[in-house]
């Protein structure tokens, strides 16, 4: 089976490093973007299943980067990250389709769990129980 493919969008370099390494750990494809327009080129090339996208970009803004996203492939699952208590603009980011958002610092843990739930479609398989 194909590797799930996860792109992380974030201009803080030392969170996108860390996101790389816990999600290469985790048996992902991963890529990373430090703006929009390498985002978006990524989505175009790659088709990720799923972005971690920050909500405050330079040049053009999570919410931006999330409508082209949709309006690319609806299919790509997104998950906001913020720095800030933006709940207008996390509200606008779920009507457009983000699933769920996490405020930075996030918990790693936390994170992952979603990450993997969304990727996999419920629990990791490693603790599926016998029937």
């Amino acid at each position: 089976m194909p590797k799930k493919k996860l792109l992380i969008v974030d201009d803080q370099i030392g969170i996108r490093i860390l996101l790389l390494e816990v999600f290469s750990v985790e048996g992902y494809e991963t890529f990373q973007a430090a703006n929009g327009r390498a985002a978006l080129e990524i989505v175009r090339n790659h088709t990720p299943d799923l972005v971690l996208l920050d909500m405050k970009i330079p040049g053009m803004d999570g919410l931006e980067i999330l409508k082209q996203i949709k309006e690319m492939n609806r299919e790509i699952k997104v998950i906001m990250m913020t720095a800030y208590g933006e709940l207008d603009m996390i509200k606008e980011a779920t009507d457009l389709g983000a699933l769920m958002h996490f405020t930075k610092p996030f918990d790693i843990d936390e994170l992952r769990i979603a990450v993997n739930m969304q990727l996999e479609g419920g629990p990791s398989p490693r603790f599926a129980s016998g029937s």
